[in-house]
């Protein structure tokens, strides 16, 4: 994490990334390991993160396609490289707001700085605000039609109060992406790892079931809410919640 206050670190992110050029002299400051995401660059240049492309276009396709994403406004939650972010701009989007904090302030993943490199590869007009899952409100970052919660409920070690707040944000959809646990419990449960015992990561705490996740978003206020198996990942779960 940065020991820098918020803003003077990311004025200083957005003074490297504007000095840098082309992606091979970009690549050569921000480095080509510890990416997350994977993109191909303007100069054609591919960046193969920890998300192979396969994988990326994969969730495009069962996260966003489902989404009218044209004209609406979205909130990407845990952005890390911005994916998403950039994807759903590019399937229409009028607005995009990119969050994440442990992967943008984290010193070897440096995910402010690639995520500002390659939007301002891309050409495309993303807005950025580093800000951790808690503090995200209606009064820290306003109202959006979309809500994307990829990949970060079960890093949280308290999952559960980060729903209601994400809930309120949400006019119309919110997308949550997360691992599953417990499929045999045939009411709503989840799994707690104290240690590494999920992927050799002590960051993963958490193991809902379907049950679980759709009982939240129903009591977060959601009314529809369609429920899919990840297409490369079988223990891994999208729903789609709609108020």
């Amino acid at each position: 994490m940065t020991e820098l206050p918020l803003d003077r670190f990311a004025a200083n992110a957005e003074k490297l990334v504007a000095g840098l050029g082309a992606p091979a002299e970009a690549l050569a400051t921000l480095g080509d390991v510890g990416w997350f995401h994977s993109f191909a660059l303007s100069d054609g240049t591919c960046v193969n993160g920890t998300k192979l492309p396969a994988m990326l276009q994969a969730e495009f396709a069962a996260i966003l396609a489902p989404l009218p994403l044209n004209g609406l406004t979205v909130l990407d939650v845990g952005a890390w490289n911005g994916a998403f972010s950039f994807e759903a701009k590019r399937r229409g989007a009028a607005r995009v707001l990119a969050t994440d904090m442990f992967a943008w302030t984290h010193p070897v993943f440096r995910g402010l700085e690639r995520f500002l490199y390659v939007r301002k590869d891309a050409g495309l007009n993303i807005e950025y605000k580093p800000i951790d899952v808690p503090e995200i409100s209606t009064e820290t970052v306003g109202k959006f039609d979309v809500v994307l919660f990829l990949g970060v409920f079960y890093h949280m070690p308290d999952p559960l109060s980060a729903i209601k707040p994400l809930a309120e944000i949400s006019k119309l959809w919110m997308v949550l992406e997360t691992h599953l646990d417990l499929d045999e419990v045939p009411y709503p449960a989840m799994r707690y790892y104290p240690g590494s015992e999920l992927g050799n990561d002590p960051t993963n705490w958490w193991g809902p079931n379907q049950q679980c996740i759709e009982a939240l978003l129903e009591n977060a206020g959601f009314t529809q809410i369609e429920f899919a198996r990840h297409p490369m990942a079988p223990d891994r779960g999208i729903f789609h919640a709609r108020k």
